[in-house]
């Protein structure tokens, strides 16, 4: 399922065959179960995502909530996307030495981390870097980021 037309969670994992809805609900309940208070779990842009709703942030670039991270069943494979991992030289270094230290191969893009089986996903180090960002820090982050992309008047 490349993107989904469900509104909610519960409907996009019922719109998923049952064997990767099995996986897809495992990184889901590691996701729910580290989660720091303040992000919400909602469906956007077709895959479940966890962000900082607008009524706490609402100045983000493009008016939508800021995407913490987002967990999806795609084609030929799973996404988990991590917004924190890609922010951060240093999470992404220790996220990394993590997949290492398990024997995992790692393939991951800017924020998107792929796997084809649930055994191929360290689960322990998902629910660390899921758990190392609150809500504050995590807009923090952002904001020091977008500062250096906006052009000084």
């Amino acid at each position: 399922m490349v993107s989904s037309t469900a509104n909610t969670v519960s409907a996009y994992l019922a719109q998923l065959p049952p064997e990767r809805r099995q996986v897809v609900s495992a990184v889901r309940d590691v996701v729910l179960a580290n989660l720091p208070d303040g992000y919400e779990e909602v469906l956007n842009w077709g895959m479940i995502t966890y962000e900082v709703p607008l009524s706490r942030y609402p100045k983000t670039y493009n008016k939508k909530p800021l995407m913490y991270a987002a967990l999806a069943a795609q084609k030929n494979h799973y996404a988990l996307y991590l917004s924190a991992v890609y922010q951060d030289a240093a999470r992404r270094y220790e996220f990394q030495e993590g997949f290492q230290a398990a024997g995992k191969k790692l393939d991951m893009g800017k924020s998107c981390v792929r796997f084809r089986k649930l055994e191929n996903l360290p689960l322990d180090v998902v629910a660390k870097v899921i758990a190392d960002v609150p809500v504050d820090r995590f807009i923090a982050e952002y904001e020091e980021a977008r500062s250096s992309y906006v052009k000084k008047a």
